[in-house]
């Protein structure tokens, strides 16, 4: 991706590969990113929620992007995000640092999520301190706004603060929010100022048509093809509705099957042919039977 152009299109928030004692597979890595690319995704964001991201210590997290970078060599076009939020400022800023010294091409990052009713102007000194730290002049920084999760909301106000203060670091947000009113304010808020990816499949036309960039979801591991029909058909002033739909009812399949982590790496080694990959504790995966179930919803949509 040239310097100072933004991330945008589809990508996978994606699974991070383990072994059976729950060590990185590191072979995988390339297999994985390489597979996205080839179904369509613009990119890949690792250890963000999917990819099971605060499970991870700040090397392993290094390990895997080093290798991640290492395959990007066979897909160059390949855009990779990585999610670098921690609880604490210095880790944050040291994982972002890193992230941009080996190549990746933007960061996304959570709240500091331990402590819960943060005063908005301690969230704004947290993020300053973290892209004055670690964020190159040319670099493209992501706030990660998801408050089911993280228990920390962003305001718009605080997203504008940062804007001003960084308008060249700080690129935008990945919104998990997963409400579509608040796509729509985003939009009418900022426009195309501030770089939007939502990361909700269901939300995904809504997005697009309030001037969002893209979307960084789950489903996209293994329904990237119909998220790329639509990303294409919206770049031609299109809208496809039937596969937004569609998704839509994937979605609410998966919903009802969580972790998320689980039911895609269960989908992947049971489509895809990818190994049985692990999910770290405190995640279990799916029980045989639950997984059974869910397949054979999953299978409905297809025939409805």
């Amino acid at each position: 991706m040239p310097k100072n152009q933004h991330p945008r299109g589809v990508f996978a928030a994606a699974v991070t590969p383990l072994n059976s004692d729950f060590s990185l597979d590191q072979n995988s890595i390339g297999r994985l990113l390489l597979f996205l690319a080839e179904r369509g995704c613009h990119g890949a964001l690792l250890f963000g929620t999917t990819g099971e991201g605060p499970s991870f210590a700040a090397n392993e997290r290094i390990s895997a992007m080093r290798s991640a970078i290492q395959a990007r060599q066979a897909i160059p076009n390949f855009q990779l995000l990585a999610g670098t939020g921690a609880p604490s400022l210095e880790e944050t800023a040291a994982l972002t640092k890193a992230a941009f010294d080996m190549g990746i091409n933007g960061v996304v990052v959570l709240p500091p999520y331990y402590f819960k009713k943060i005063d908005e102007d301690g969230l704004f000194l947290w993020y300053s301190q973290v892209i004055k730290k670690a964020v190159p002049s040319d670099g493209c920084f992501f706030a990660y706004h998801i408050p089911t999760v993280s228990g920390i909301a962003m305001s718009y106000d605080l997203l504008a603060r940062l804007k001003d203060n960084f308008p060249n670091q700080f690129a935008g947000i990945k919104d998990s929010t997963g409400d579509a009113e608040n796509s729509r304010l985003l939009g009418e808020r900022f426009g195309k100022e501030l770089v939007v990816f939502t990361g909700n499949d269901r939300l995904f036309s809504t997005a697009l048509n309030n001037h969002a960039s893209g979307c960084i979801t789950a489903m996209a591991n293994i329904c990237s093809p119909d998220l790329r029909i639509i990303w294409d058909a919206h770049q031609n002033g299109m809208v496809k509705m039937d596969v937004q739909n569609q998704l839509d009812t994937y979605r609410k399949v998966m919903d009802q099957y969580p972790p998320a982590p689980s039911f895609i790496k269960a989908m992947l080694a049971q489509r895809y042919c990818f190994p049985n990959w692990k999910v770290r504790p405190p995640l279990l995966p799916l029980s045989a039977p639950v997984f059974t179930q869910a397949l054979n919803e999953w299978d409905a949509v297809d025939h409805v």
